[in-house]
């Protein structure tokens, strides 16, 4: 790399999923923490239907109002290619087969969609396969955070408190709504809260303290997706905190407790009051919670975040009773909202640091990767070759016959 060009970071947002505005908002502030004489910023915008985008126009949080965004000039088309000899966008790649598609290298990308078809490994996959760096968690370990049931299996297995819970499949509710009622009342007394298993900013998320609101609760929760976890309730308070590193490079921010009129907060408590993400949200930081719970809890995020192969940054949410001293982990966040700048502020980090230090991050992580031996020659197909596909033209007699 020439000594003097600037980083080319891809920034990708929106998407196919429910949390599409949450994303736009987060790109935004993303976008505006890097330094502009380091970093050429190149934004991709994925539309709620699929498709993508790319232009300086998206770098301009009006330019979406009112979903107003395709008709904006200067955005053209794009795709990430998979083939490892781009390492980057084509631009315009329907313009036809005698136009000659431009490539736009990139050197890092930066995925700040939320939920679906982007915190749940498939985008991480696909950057797997251009073999280009990119910020946030491998693929393995987007897949397993991304659901709430998986995640909590895994916690339990290395000894990390979670809250008790029933799963709930789509179909199963449909057929026996009565039964799953009285299985859960069996089980826990009210209230209780329904969740889907794979959604994040609290969308979907119903609390219940009756029969008929269960009901109404897995009604929502089974639209949005087709597992579903039923938990206890807990007496307590939320308090979160922010994890960020590679390796055995793990910080843990200041911890923080999120403040809402309601028991837990919902979609319009995190983003809809102050219109700033969850950086705006109602809060106190640090948490009022003693130093020695404080340690804690910290600590427990430093395991979590090793248990599910965590890197780049993620926010971690806790269920706690301070009087008690009990905690237990409610959710990872792998890309959380605002990018949990706010809480590494309150950690002496500023977000130009934080994106720096992210990118670097992503950078050892592919070095690493680039460390795996991955081409394994055998002389298998020359054999298989000189003998003929026998097995498969017997195969094929035995299915005549």
């Amino acid at each position: 790399m020439a000594q003097n060009r600037k980083l080319s970071v891809g920034i990708i947002f929106g998407g196919r999923s429910v949390e599409h505005d949450v994303s736009i908002v987060t790109a935004q502030q993303v976008m505006n923490a890097f330094d502009q004489d380091r970093y050429e910023i190149v934004p991709i915008y994925i539309t709620r239907d699929g498709k993508w985008y790319t232009g300086d126009v998206l770098r301009n949080i009006d330019s979406f109002k009112n979903d107003a965004i395709l008709s904006q000039d200067g955005i053209e088309s794009v795709v990430l290619s998979p083939d490892v000899r781009h390492h980057g966008l084509i631009m315009n790649p329907l313009a036809g087969r005698f136009s000659k598609s431009e490539v736009k290298r990139l050197d890092v990308m930066f995925p700040v969609i939320h939920g679906t078809h982007g915190e749940d490994g498939t985008l991480q996959g696909l950057f797997e396969l251009a073999d280009i760096p990119y910020v946030g968690f491998a693929t393995m370990g987007s897949a397993l955070t991304n659901d709430k049931i998986i995640t909590k299996q895994i916690l339990r297995q290395n000894s990390i408190p979670v809250v008790d819970g029933i799963t709930v499949t789509r179909d199963a509710w449909r057929a026996n709504r009565d039964d799953i009622v009285s299985q859960i009342k069996a089980q826990f007394a009210y209230p209780v809260f329904v969740k889907p298993a794979t959604l994040g900013s609290s969308i979907g998320v119903g609390r219940a303290d009756s029969d008929e609101l269960l009901e109404a609760s897995l009604d929502v929760a089974t639209n949005f997706d087709r597992r579903v976890i039923v938990e206890t309730a807990i007496q307590g308070i939320e308090i979160n905190c922010s994890v960020m590193g590679y390796g055995d490079d793990i910080s843990v921010s200041v911890l923080e407790q999120p403040l809402s009129w309601a028991d837990f907060l919902a979609f319009e408590d995190k983003y809809l009051r102050g219109g700033d993400g969850m950086k705006s949200a109602d809060r106190i930081i640090p948490a009022p919670i003693s130093d020695e719970l404080t340690a804690t809890i910290q600590q427990a995020s430093r395991d979590a975040f090793r248990a599910v192969d965590g890197r780049g940054i993620c926010r971690i949410d806790f269920l706690v009773e301070p009087e008690t001293g009990t905690y237990y982990l409610n959710e990872i966040n792998t890309m959380p909202g605002s990018l949990a700048l706010y809480l590494w502020q309150e950690t002496n980090l500023t977000p130009s640091q934080v994106v720096e230090k992210l990118v670097k991050l992503a950078q050892d992580a592919y070095a690493d990767k680039r460390r795996n031996v991955y081409d394994y020659k055998t002389n298998l197909v020359d054999v298989a070759a000189g003998r003929g596909l026998k097995g498969a033209k017997s195969g094929a007699k035995a299915v005549r016959s």
